[in-house]
């Protein structure tokens, strides 16, 4: 049995009420929508909370208490669910679950039903959730398929949330990425230099002299799918902008378009301009949906925003 479509009106989809005004109490409303509680009643709903990073926006289904979804529906769920005309619409789904080793553990199902290994807007997203929902405190782990991401986070003065990812290094060589070839990986492609790295997901990366120029749907696919990288590639295209700053436009594997802004993009991004020495260990990455600060050390650090936009009900 498949998951029920979601309906052409919007009333039929979910039932939804708005968080921004939540700010000085973050938390509030959202034991309401918890799974452990829902599952009490004797119509099956599915409660979600949409939230995004600098544009780049996501479903979050809570499985903390048990399954929400069943495995083998997931992809099928975020298929349907991300669609921005008959679902909630969405560039992914994260599901927060237990973890064995860290005190979260987060996975993101795409709208192509593939499962992406790591999120760095996602997974600030994932933990303003756990942080408002008490689950965690101002530093937590979160298990990926990357491996374990530690986050700081804390809410300013003016009630704006912001979370810092330990990202890890880069790895910069065709055996990390992956892609084909050996030692660092540096090609050509129809008059574009690509060069790449793994920031928990494999990025290609392009310097232009103006991003705004660059037909992106045109130009990135053919990167994105080429026989180089053996499980594909989002693509950043990046133009040096300062002496610090950066502005990039990406087209994400697994969304196939272009997203408003994409968190390891912005590290893959900003820690190859590092890498070959255009830019210095910090870094400012403009992104069609807001800026991210990334700083290249012996890890790699981000630093950004997350918002919640509302949270609502799918009745099935």
């Amino acid at each position: 049995m498949g998951i029920l479509p979601p309906g052409n009106k919007q009333d039929d989809m979910y039932t939804s009420s708005c968080a921004c005004c939540n700010n000085s109490n973050p938390s509030a409303g959202y034991a309401a929508l918890r799974w452990s509680e829902v599952i009490r009643r004797d119509l099956m709903e599915i409660p979600f909370v949409k939230l995004q990073g600098n544009g780049n926006d996501f479903v979050l289904i809570d499985e903390m208490g048990g399954t929400v979804i069943p495995e083998e529906m997931k992809g099928e769920f975020a298929r349907l669910y991300c669609d921005r005309r008959f679902g909630i619409g969405a560039d992914g789904v994260l599901f927060v679950s237990p973890s064995e080793s860290c005190d979260v553990r987060m996975r993101l199902l795409q709208p192509d039903e593939s499962e992406a290994e790591m999120c760095g807007n996602g997974i600030r997203c994932l933990a303003k959730y756990v942080y408002d929902s008490d689950y965690t405190g101002e530093e937590c782990t979160v298990e990926t398929m990357a491996g374990v991401m530690a986050v700081v986070m804390a809410y300013d003065d003016e009630g704006e949330f912001s979370a810092t990812i330990d990202m890890g290094s880069a790895a910069f060589t065709c055996d990390g990425i992956p892609a084909k070839g050996e030692g660092e990986f540096c090609m050509e492609y129809e008059g574009f230099t690509v060069y790449a790295a793994n920031t928990g997901v494999p990025h290609a990366v392009v310097f232009v002299d103006d991003v705004e120029a660059v037909d992106i749907r045109a130009v990135a696919p053919g990167i994105r799918s080429h026989p180089v990288f053996p499980e594909g590639a989002n693509v950043n295209f990046v133009q040096c902008t300062g002496d610090d700053t950066i502005t990039i436009r990406t087209f994400e594997r697994g969304v196939e378009d272009e997203t408003f802004s994409c968190g390891t993009g912005s590290t893959a991004s900003a820690a190859v301009a590092h890498h070959i020495g255009k830019m210095p260990a910090t870094v400012h990455v403009q992104t069609r949906g807001g800026p991210l600060v990334i700083r290249v050390n012996d890890t790699i650090t981000m630093e950004g925003p997350a918002v919640t936009v509302f949270q609502g009900i799918i009745p099935l």
